[in-house]
């Protein structure tokens, strides 16, 4: 899909406003290779509403209340009532010669087949967000040559071979072809494609001069409301997931960890990490007692049904019930909860999966 001129400019805009709003890591501790702990001075991202702090909220519509209300206090937009996995990366730089975020919710890997704003996804899927990063890169330095204020706030070119460069992409791939009513075959025949087109991207930032990175594989999606709900005949696993549906999500993460193998052997001066998202995610809906959690299903912001969960209102949305308007409100203990709003997870899920990750246990090597 050729993009048209006016729209070209909408992106360069919101290319702008991105830069301008993001801003969430510094130096930073990780285990990139297991028991080997490495410095980075800076973190770029890529990726949909995962790992989301503010690019879809600057090209589309803000998020409104209750999202933020654990951390923030306010909405703060990010698709949960706090931080995301991300934000627990210790943080406190504020300008981005610490980092940069070109992650959107809805984005998808391979260009969707509908976009906002109608109907369906982000236009910034990773062949858009690849080429943020390279603008960036290149503009930032421009930027700095020029002096001012801006230039001290702009990354030094040396730091972008040495950042980390992380990833959380794929799951609304999978999304499409579920809602676009294609098999579950159909949509396990589309994934060496997606996995394809992801592992081109990697290798294009590579050449940009990328070495070191962190690849977050794809989440439980049958736990997921939004998914429950639509396919609620689906068979059902023991923690009342959609089995056929994690089955796919499990078949797209093999094949992504095969991807990551190529690429280290492609590239053996770089260090791809390969992080099992899945299996800690998972572990929230099949033993949420054993780590604190209380109704994995049960969407926390939302409103109907077995899940609490409708497409018709979503969080921070209203409804009107026999004559009376009821908004969709928070539940009283998001921080006993898994699933924030039916799609995302409540801050307390995502620390628990950072808490885990960071250790290494869940890294490939």
């Amino acid at each position: 899909m050729e993009f048209p001129t006016m729209y070209k400019r909408a992106i360069s805009l919101f290319f702008f406003m991105h830069v301008l709003l993001l801003h969430h890591a510094t130096t930073l501790n990780l285990v990139v290779h297991a028991q080997k702990h490495c410095d980075f001075p800076t973190i770029i991202n890529l990726g949909d509403s995962n790992s989301d702090t503010g690019g879809y909220a600057a090209a589309f519509t803000p998020l409104t209340s209750p999202y933020g209300e654990t951390y923030f206090h306010m909405p703060a937009r990010r698709f949960s009532d706090g931080r995301l996995i991300i934000d627990f990366i210790d943080s406190v730089g504020t300008n981005f010669s610490h980092g940069i975020n070109f992650a959107t919710a809805s984005s998808t890997i391979r260009l969707p087949n509908r976009i906002i704003p109608n109907g369906g996804f982000s236009p910034f899927y990773l062949d858009l967000q690849y080429s943020q990063l390279e603008q960036f890169k290149s503009r930032s330095q421009m930027i700095r040559e020029r002096g001012g204020l801006l230039a001290s706030i702009m990354p030094k070119g040396e730091y972008f071979p040495k950042a980390l460069y992380t990833f959380d992409i794929g799951q609304n791939n999978l999304a499409e072809g579920f809602f676009e009513n294609l098999t579950i075959q159909q949509v396990n025949a589309s994934v060496p494609d997606m996995v394809n087109k992801f592992s081109a991207n990697v290798k294009n930032i590579y050449r940009l001069g990328a070495r070191s990175f962190w690849i977050h594989n794809t989440g439980p999606i049958g736990c997921l409301p939004y998914v429950l709900t639509a396919f609620s005949s689906a068979e059902k696993d023991s923690a009342g997931c959609l089995k056929p549906h994690n089955e796919v999500a499990q078949y797209f993460n093999l094949k992504l960890k095969e991807a990551v193998a190529q690429l280290r052997n492609e590239y053996p001066s770089a260090a791809f990490t390969y992080v099992d998202i899945y299996s800690v995610k998972y572990s929230l809906f099949a033993e949420p007692q054993k780590h604190g959690f209380e109704l994995p299903l049960v969407t926390c912001c939302g409103y109907g049904g077995h899940y609490n969960y409708s497409a018709e209102v979503l969080c921070s949305g209203t409804i009107t019930v026999n004559g009376t308007n009821i908004f969709v409100g928070s539940c009283d203990r998001p921080s006993v909860r898994v699933v924030w709003d039916g799609i995302h997870y409540t801050e307390a899920a995502n620390k628990f999966v950072f808490d885990k990750i960071s250790t290494g246990s869940f890294s490939d090597p």
